[in-house]
């Protein structure tokens, strides 16, 4: 069962600054490196108004996660919307958009796959949280390579996405040097063998 989170629009400039700290040092340090005290104490609040508006620590990691895919999300439909036309410019829009936010959001790799690597269990809201947003990813991918017209489009999927993912892994740990572009190049490579 998920947790709640508040919505973007409703939250309370206190329960902004402590998303924003949040996010920050959940980013930059991991989850479990980071405690409840050093959140509350950065946004320069109580623990008790941290609990009131978010639940709980996993409610709030839950809160950071889908902040920080909210922004990737619209990040990725403006690249989407410099290829209006259906193809793989706009199935390899995918891997310049991730290469953007990388360079502006990132240098830690990605933070859902990140956060799923610090929980067990997959039952849990931010492992299930984490699952949803890579499906939305990977239902995206199979939505441009159906209308590109390119064959068995969920198999093209699958493989893009781990292509995708592996390019924010590797964006993280600095190896291959260039992962954005030599991800770019197979995701090409493969559409090809697909058809296009």
């Amino acid at each position: 069962m998920t947790e709640q989170t508040p919505r973007q629009a409703s939250l309370t400039p206190a329960a902004r600054r402590i998303l924003e700290a949040a996010s920050r040092l959940f980013y930059a340090r991991g989850l479990h490196a980071v405690g409840v005290d050093t959140v509350a104490a950065e946004a320069g609040v109580t623990k008790k108004t941290l609990y009131d508006r978010f639940g709980s620590k996993e409610g709030l990691v839950v809160a950071y996660l889908r902040d920080r895919d909210s922004r990737w999300q619209a990040h990725l439909v403006r690249a989407l919307a410099a290829h209006p036309e259906p193809g793989v410019g706009r199935v390899l829009a995918v891997f310049g958009a991730a290469e953007g936010w990388s360079a502006a959001e990132g240098g830690r790799g990605c933070a859902a796959i990140n956060a799923r690597a610090e929980v067990d269990d997959a039952d849990r809201p931010v492992a299930v949280e984490v699952a949803r947003q890579k499906s939305w990813v990977r239902e995206l991918l199979e939505t441009e390579c159906r209308a590109a017209g390119l064959e068995r489009p969920g198999e093209l999927a699958d493989a893009l996405l781990l292509l995708h993912d592996g390019a924010l892994a590797g964006a993280g740990t600095g190896v291959p040097k260039d992962p954005f572009p030599t991800a770019r190049r197979a995701a090409r490579a493969l559409c090809e063998v697909h058809g296009a």
